[in-house]
């Protein structure tokens, strides 16, 4: 895909998480921490998506000129398992291609604080994914953040509604700036390049 052509279809950049202040430090929410330093880079203050049930910022990603690219940051308010609800009704009104689709969002097979970005691919058994592949396919690109497995016996559902620990705290901010980092290089760059420099 060649990430240099606009065809005019704003990029979609959902960030995955549940809405409401008892969720905000948990680890299923690093999706929404992305998404809200991205609209403080561009200035924007998320609000209301008319009847859809998100929270958007619109603006431009990257440098001014030929090499910004238009966006629509997106926090699903429906709560994770109806994620793709919300993401198909705004994918919908802003015409855009399911590839143009990033969604930001936590992933217990890789260790905290590592990254991997891709295009496609399954849910494993995140129920955000799952519901957006549910109602538009699974070709959309992922920015997954690694928040590592949980200890053990601990249920997964658990572990993934707990907030960081007192020790992953202290690397959040820059892990969350990274994954910011990460999203304008895909949109940037391209996905190959963006690859080589953060699937560590």
């Amino acid at each position: 895909m060649d990430v240099t052509t606009d065809a005019g279809a704003p990029w979609l950049i959902v960030g995955l998480g549940n809405p409401g202040p008892e969720y905000a430090m948990n680890r299923h929410n690093v999706g929404f921490m992305v998404a809200d330093l991205l609209a403080g880079r561009i200035g924007g203050k998320f609000k209301r998506a008319g009847k859809a049930q998100a929270q958007v910022v619109e603006g431009r990603i990257g440098a001014p000129g030929p090499g910004s690219r238009r966006v629509v940051l997106v926090k699903p308010m429906s709560f994770m398992n109806l994620s793709g609800g919300p993401v198909n009704a705004l994918r919908d009104f802003y015409k855009v291609p399911v590839d143009r689709v990033v969604a930001v969002h936590d992933e217990l097979d890789i260790d905290y604080g590592t990254l991997r970005l891709k295009l496609g691919g399954g849910d494993n058994g995140h129920n955000g994914l799952k519901s957006m592949t549910k109602v538009m396919g699974a070709d959309y690109h992922r920015v997954r953040c690694g928040i590592g497995r949980p200890p053990g016996r601990m249920q997964v559902a658990d572990f993934v509604l707990k907030d960081f620990s007192s020790t992953e705290r202290k690397e959040l901010d820059w892990f969350v700036d990274r994954a910011a980092d990460s999203v304008e290089a895909l949109l940037a760059e391209g996905l190959e390049r963006a690859q080589s420099t953060y699937n560590a």
